[in-house]
């Protein structure tokens, strides 16, 4: 999942980055609130990770300018302003979530993924789909009660998913939320991973669980049917 950071400070951009790249995110980077603006238009991000102090732009400024042109992706004030005043002013300002650069690290991960279930409204960290387990706090894979190890790409894609259960997901919606920011990959790289996928949950004759729309997408749960 993508992830944009609107931050001018070199240091904090590769510290949260590194952070969030290491749970499993892609993340691109705005330096000042002009590309940040272009970025937050442009893309399909899961959250926006905005700094106050912009360079050419007071950051709720950016963040009303946003709003306005109905920008609904949830996002995330990351700042060293951390007086009540401060907080107030920037959830008001239709922020979802405030944050002290002096956090820890791990808070600033686990509130990106609150706001990502708050997105799909999802509650639960744990996500089930028949005897398969999505933990999405640890990143982890079960099914049956046996762990199935995933790489980050294979992993990012059931999460999706399984956000969306029981729904046809469009193989666009796939590219632009998972992989339309790396450069790296092909047009064919959801077919690719949805195939990597099947064989490790679906594996020694268990019960399918991704299902193929023709034409449209996947779904993930019991069969609907054709």
């Amino acid at each position: 999942m993508t992830l944009l950071l609107v931050e001018d400070d070199t240091s904090v951009q590769e510290l949260v980055t590194a952070v969030l790249e290491k749970a499993g995110f892609s993340v691109d980077v705005a330096k000042d609130a002009a590309s940040g603006h272009r970025l937050a238009l442009a893309g399909k991000y899961e959250v926006i990770i905005l700094d106050l102090g912009l360079p050419d732009m007071d950051g709720l400024a950016l963040l009303g300018k946003l709003r306005s042109q109905g920008i609904t992706t949830h996002i995330l004030i990351l700042t060293s302003k951390d007086e009540p005043e401060d907080r107030i002013r920037g959830l008001d300002s239709g922020a979802d979530d405030y944050v002290s650069k002096s956090c820890v690290l791990a808070e600033l991960e686990a509130r990106v993924r609150a706001l990502i279930r708050r997105k799909y409204n999802v509650k639960n960290p744990l996500l089930k789909v028949e005897d398969l387990e999505i933990n999405t706090a640890t990143r982890s894979v079960s099914r049956g009660g046996k762990r199935i190890p995933l790489t980050p790409r294979e992993y990012s894609l059931l999460e999706f998913l399984a956000l969306k259960t029981g729904q046809v997901v469009t193989r666009a919606d796939i590219w632009e939320s998972l992989y339309a920011m790396d450069p790296s990959t092909s047009s064919n790289v959801v077919d690719v991973y949805i195939g990597y996928l099947r064989k490790k949950i679906e594996g020694d004759g268990l019960k399918p669980l991704i299902h193929t729309r023709r034409g449209t997408g996947f779904v993930l749960g019991s069969d609907p049917g054709e």
